[in-house]
């Protein structure tokens, strides 16, 4: 379907949104006149009159609403000609392979994403302001070829003119979830209404020593609902029929980012995408903001820059996402056909001769990567992660994870003063001396399974045992970490570990927890091993 066939069908589904409202209109006022002229005016005729005006006032704000709420542009850096002379003369140049007008601006985002915009004028009628929308973190896992394939592909909606018509889709969207929304909106008040109303009935029942009745709102704004059913209805039909046109748009763009960067690049650019979007999910949330609750963040520029470091640890768990592809959308109304058929379309398109082009690493295309993540972080941090400390990858593992352990010994140290011993490992060790059967009760005062819970005997001993292992452990995590004897390990490809003392340590603390933990207990080990100078 042309340009101007989708233009003219996303008129005609703009416009069957406002016919929608005038013969729901039209059918109110019809209602109104006939219940009038049967009841003369009498109070039902009255009654139906004003529960007409008020069906009619959302159908009325939802046809007025002219304007189309802007979305929020992703914050990020802008970046000209003369800061990155490379990458703009490569984005000029896939857009002249494909064969539209490049870009006007480039903003550099925190997303693994490369989006283009247009400003454009008169429903999407008229040209305007053209932006791409490129993500660090996209081009920190690409290479070139595969960057090019990517930004071929943005530049194919340009020449499809598929972001001309965005805002023309997005107003009737828009004004059909604000439609729906009112009459939802109606509809929860006129049931919060009513509930309050049989809550206060209740009460007065309750003071005058009478039972209270069930509270029962299930027919309250059934009309409202009603409406809104019809909208939602429409606004499906409205999804459907531009989800299908988008879909064979990017379909369309995908041809494009093969004829500019070859299949090869093409195919393995949106394999490379789906690995790439969750290790950045995992890097944000295990790496990123590991800190963030001990109040740090790493060394400017590593809030985007440390994945370039994760993804090189962790190839092999890449390649297995990059097989792994999704073979249905991310939601129905996806505007994106499934990854896995996408991949499909190009893998099978006949051989071009450009396989194994080398490629450099698309983030050499800027002049200064790492300056371009510090800047990063200074447009889309907030001031108060921003004000965080910050340190090196190391401390900040170490640091973070010290803090995270010393907090998780809190309710082993509420535990201990209601036994009356104190807050640390020595404390602990000194009362276990004294009173052995301390150990048990502690573990009583922990968090249990309910099969814990009800155990009895020797078989609540063997439940209680590794309770009280694992806050032995965390105490001597806490002391070996305060006393600088061990240190938390950052690891790219794992979890963080402790590196103890010395090599076998480890199997020497085992044994000591054992000793403590055995009928005939033995602190005097694990005293040694820990406390002693």
């Amino acid at each position: 379907m042309g340009a101007s066939l989708r233009a003219l069908r996303a008129l005609v589904l703009l416009a069957g949104f406002y016919l929608l409202g005038v013969i729901l209109l039209a059918a109110l006022a019809g209602a109104d006149y006939a219940i009038v002229a049967w009841d003369h005016g009498g109070p039902l005729a009255v009654k139906i009159v004003i529960v007409s005006v008020v069906l009619a006032v959302p159908i009325v704000r939802g046809m007025f609403m002219l304007r189309t709420p802007k979305g929020e542009a992703p914050a990020g850096v802008p970046v000209t000609e003369a800061q990155e002379p490379l990458l703009w003369q490569t984005v000029r140049d896939v857009a002249r392979q494909v064969g539209t007008r490049a870009p006007d601006e480039i903003v550099l985002i925190d997303e693994v994403n490369a989006a283009v915009g247009e400003d454009a004028k008169l429903l999407g009628l008229r040209a305007g302001t053209r932006r791409l929308y490129l993500g660090l973190p996209l081009m920190t896992g690409l290479d070139e070829m595969q960057l090019r394939a990517v930004l071929a592909h943005e530049m194919g909606h340009y020449a499809n003119l598929d972001t001309r018509l965005t805002p023309l889709i997005a107003r009737g969207r828009a004004q059909l979830i604000r439609t729906i929304g009112h009459f939802h909106d109606r509809a929860d008040r006129k049931v919060a209404k009513e509930r309050a109303k049989q809550e206060k009935k209740s009460e007065q029942r309750i003071a005058k020593g009478r039972k209270a009745q069930e509270i029962d709102t299930s027919g309250q704004g059934a009309t409202y609902r009603a409406m809104a059913k019809i909208y939602t209805a429409y606004g499906n039909f409205y999804l459907r029929a531009t989800l299908s046109s988008a879909r064979r748009q990017e379909l369309a763009a995908d041809l494009a980012s093969v004829r500019v960067a070859g299949r090869d690049a093409a195919a393995s650019a949106l394999r490379e995408l789906n690995a790439l979007d969750s290790a950045h999910g995992f890097y944000m949330g295990s790496y990123a903001t590991l800190g963030v609750g001990a109040g740090l963040l790493p060394r400017p520029g590593q809030v985007f820059g440390g994945l370039r470091s994760l993804l090189d640890a962790r190839s092999h768990e890449l390649e297995e996402l990059r097989r792994e592809l999704s073979t249905e959308p991310a939601s129905p109304y996806d505007s994106h056909p499934a990854l896995a058929e996408r991949v499909a379309r190009i893998e099978a398109l006949p051989d071009d001769g450009r396989a194994g082009e080398a490629a450099r690493p698309a983030l050499e295309l800027l002049t200064d990567a790492d300056g371009a993540m510090a800047a990063l972080e200074q447009a889309v941090l907030t001031p108060q992660a921003l004000a965080l400390k910050r340190v090196d990858w190391e401390d900040l593992v170490h640091e973070s994870m010290t803090r995270y352990v010393d907090r998780g010994t809190a309710d082993v140290r509420e535990v201990l003063a209601a036994e009356g011993a104190g807050p640390d490992l020595g404390a602990l060790l000194a009362a276990i001396d004294a009173d052995p059967a301390v150990r048990w009760r502690i573990a009583d005062r922990l968090p249990k399974s309910d099969q814990a819970a009800a155990a009895t005997g020797r078989a609540a001993r063997e439940f209680a045992r590794p309770v009280v292992r694992r806050a032995l452990n965390q105490l001597v995590t806490t002391e070996l970490t305060a006393r600088g004897a061990a240190r938390w390990q950052l690891s790219w490809s794992d979890s963080a570990t402790l590196r103890y003392p010395a090599d076998g340590f480890e199997d020497q603390l085992d044994l000591a927890l054992d000793a403590a933990l055995a009928d005939q207990a033995d602190t005097e080990s694990l005293r040694k091993l820990v406390l002693a100078p």
